[in-house]
């Protein structure tokens, strides 16, 4: 089996959303919706990073639980920015395909541990 280095894809995509928002959005909605995106993009690394250094299975699990959950909230976060406008979905394409990958990933190591 390879072996992939997921660490850096979770802290690469979390950073990619801070690097785009590093500007405050012009209007409520945009600000509102952009800080959540932060939130739940930058926990979902800090939480896989939790599943790796869990100390059994239903921890781990646990954790990969959490992360699917916040990969969830930040694909649905810019799909609503996108409906809405506030953002353009040819600049946030490849993180959109991104946190579409990282949740197939969870999926399935989710079935490992549960």
């Amino acid at each position: 089996m390879k072996s992939y280095n997921l660490d850096n894809r979770f802290e690469d995509f979390a950073a990619s959303i801070v690097v785009i928002f590093k500007m405050p959005p012009k209007s409520y909605a945009a600000d509102y919706l952009a800080k959540q995106l932060i939130r739940s993009a930058c926990s979902s690394a800090l939480n896989f990073g939790e599943f790796e250094g869990a100390g059994s299975d239903k921890d781990r699990a646990n954790k990969l639980r959490i992360t699917l959950k916040e990969l969830r909230e930040s694909l649905r976060n810019i799909n609503i920015q996108i409906k809405a406008i506030l953002i353009n979905s040819n600049n946030i394409a490849a993180i959109r395909n991104e946190n579409d990958e990282l949740i197939r990933i969870v999926v399935s190591l989710l079935k490992k541990y549960s």
